[in-house]
């Protein structure tokens, strides 16, 4: 079995087991959603991505994770809702980051 078919048949392993968490209809409020699950660690997905940026009010981003960081994908976002996050704090967590990077 090639190496190729091997990637194919993993990358189909990786798709099923993905689950929707959330659905935004603005592209940018998924973008700081998928910003925020990044940073805690939990790899995440963003479907209809390109449509939902050429056409919004016609098509929604699907946010979303492997099965087992559900949980913990939910709970962040739940506290996101809670303190939601403006574009001047999350820039000036980008650049805290940064520096602390250098």
């Amino acid at each position: 079995m090639s190496s190729e078919t091997v990637a194919n048949q993993q990358d189909e392993h990786n798709q099923d087991d993905l689950v929707t968490i959330a659905v935004f209809p603005e592209p940018m409020e998924a973008n700081m959603a998928r910003s925020m699950l990044e940073e805690a660690g939990i790899e995440v997905f963003l479907q209809g991505e390109t449509a939902n940026s050429l056409i919004p009010v016609a098509f929604a981003s699907q946010l979303q994770v492997h099965q087992k960081d559900e949980a913990e994908a939910r709970s962040v976002l739940e506290a996101m809702e809670d303190t939601p996050e403006s574009m001047e704090t999350v820039t000036a967590a980008e650049i805290a980051a940064e520096e602390k990077e250098k």
